[in-house]
């Protein structure tokens, strides 16, 4: 992920206990005449709601909600409440803000779009896409990073230039460039991650510098953090959200993780050992753009999990670092397949194409599916909130994450090697060998 549809898969979420209480304000029946108080309606309207999207989807949570409202007409009132529908919409659907006028409106939408990528209904599109110019490298231009957020799609590339591309007018807003200084190794200053929202940029490169952009805003792109490949080794990932930056580093025993304040851009902690028997590869990378190392992704409760090829590690990031759980895998792992959703499921899958979802927070597996051609150099994988999709040999096909269950395949090919793929509620974006950036919307317009 770098940063930010589904239907039946997805973790819906936990018990009542994130259900908000209704105001002392609201108006409150009377339960002396034996009709149920709305505050408890309503509550029973959210735990009803919760346990079908755990056990069966997120789509069903809605038709589980119709039967509810149909009892009797208090009821239904009930289904006019605001704040019932804000708590859904946050516990099911992991979404905070409003893009509609209201949550309600705001829970169709996002139910409608989930279903869109339950049934295969998308839009497809070829984003116009400038190269860079300052491209001195002889090996071509490739993809090494995609984000998204809910207008605007970042793709970071091996000369270190970042394009942002605005998705509802899907134009090419700007190209970035990290500031100029001397280099360790001609891909020092490759794109290794990139963590987007609709007001901010942040990437960082190989070498260890970190830049920060406020979009539509007066300044222009700053250096934030400037990297010590000496004393920390390769940046080899990059990820974070609107409280912590974590980098995923190689080189140098024992400084595996890097974990930034964002608010205040103060790094927080320095630690770790995931990496450092790939200690060198990790210098390899400043000159020989090689396989991926490890890849590092935070989830939505402070926490942060990483893998290499053998070892999955999560760890809090409130708390200096502390190993919350680990686990090693004889087959290996595809790192380019492994990722991570808000509603704390990951995807983890072996050299023989056994795809196992699990909890982050307990590493139990929730399913597995198996994805053919996964010995092909060159698989990728993505997940959002309910959904894996994956690309292997630039077929690009998605399951759900509940049961396990294979959809269907994308309608378009994009070559047999795929660079980078990002995948959000809406939106899957991939881009190709040669520096195609596709685009498949499922947005409920």
């Amino acid at each position: 992920m770098s940063t930010s549809s589904s239907t039946e898969g997805g973790d819906g979420g936990g018990g009542g206990g994130d259900f908000e209480g209704p105001s002392s304000s609201r108006s409150r029946r009377s339960s002396s005449n034996g009709v149920w108080p709305e505050p408890f309606v309503e509550a029973l309207a959210f735990q009803v709601a919760i346990d079908a999207s755990r056990s069966i989807g997120r789509l069903a949570a809605a038709q589980a909600l119709f039967n509810l409202f149909q009892v009797c007409s208090t009821w239904l009132a009930v289904s006019h409440s605001e704040l019932l529908w804000q708590n859904l919409t946050r516990r099911i659907w992991n979404i905070r803000h409003l893009l509609h006028n209201t949550w309600r409106e705001e829970y169709i939408y996002r139910h409608q779009t989930a279903n869109n990528f339950q049934l295969g209904r998308y839009v497809y599109t070829s984003l116009p896409f400038v190269p860079s110019d300052r491209n001195n490298n002889n090996d071509g231009l490739a993809c090494r990073r995609l984000a998204l957020s809910d207008h605007y799609l970042a793709a970071g590339f091996s000369d270190g230039s970042v394009h942002l591309f605005h998705l509802p007018s899907r134009l090419q807003l700007a190209t970035f460039y990290p500031q100029h200084r001397d280099r360790l190794g001609r891909f020092s200053c490759a794109v290794s991650g990139i963590i987007l929202s609709d007001t901010q940029l942040v990437f960082a490169t190989l070498d260890g510098d970190i830049h920060l952009l406020v979009i539509n805003g007066p300044n222009p792109l700053r250096r934030v953090h400037l990297g010590d490949v000496v004393n920390d080794g390769a940046l080899v990932d990059f990820t974070g959200c609107n409280q912590w930056w974590v980098g995923l580093y190689a080189g140098v025993p024992g400084r595996a993780f890097h974990v930034w304040n964002s608010e205040t851009e103060e790094l927080v902690f320095v630690g770790g050992s995931l990496t450092d028997p790939e200690a060198v590869m990790g210098w390899h990378l400043l000159n020989e753009l090689t396989d991926l190392i490890g890849r590092v992704r935070v989830t939505s409760h402070e926490s942060a999990v990483a893998c290499t090829n053998l070892r999955v590690m999560v760890f809090d990031l409130r708390n200096e670092g502390i190993i919350l759980g680990e686990e090693e895998f004889r087959r290996g792992i595809i790192i380019s397949s492994f990722d991570t959703n808000n509603d704390e499921s990951m995807l983890i899958m072996d050299m023989r194409g056994g795809a196992s979802v699990r909890r982050v927070s307990t590493l139990e597996e929730v399913c597995r599916f198996t994805v053919r051609g996964a010995s092909q150099r060159g698989i990728l994988g993505s997940v959002n909130g309910g959904y894996a999709v994956m690309c292997v040999g630039g077929v690009i096909r998605v399951w759900e994450m509940v049961h396990g269950e294979y959809l269907y395949s994308f309608r378009e090919r994009i070559g047999a090697a795929c660079n980078a793929i990002v995948s959000d509620e809406r939106h899957v974006a991939a881009c190709s060998a040669d520096a195609t950036i596709h685009l498949w919307d499922f947005g409920a317009n």
